[in-house]
């Protein structure tokens, strides 16, 4: 258990730091992060907003 508030505090957006870096997707054709999620009748696929690319 944490000592403080403030340790735990910066427990938690450690974290989230860590979250966000380990999510990042990047396009396998252009290699740009700039990635859509898209909700379709298969399930999630991205896009590339950068040059059109889909996969899922």
């Amino acid at each position: 258990m944490p000592a403080s508030i403030l340790e735990e505090v910066g427990h938690l957006l450690g974290a989230v730091s860590t979250r966000r870096t380990s999510t990042r997707l990047s396009c396998p054709s252009c290699g740009s992060a700039h990635v859509a999620q898209v909700l379709g009748d298969n399930g999630i696929s991205y896009v590339c907003t950068a040059c059109g690319h889909s996969w899922s």
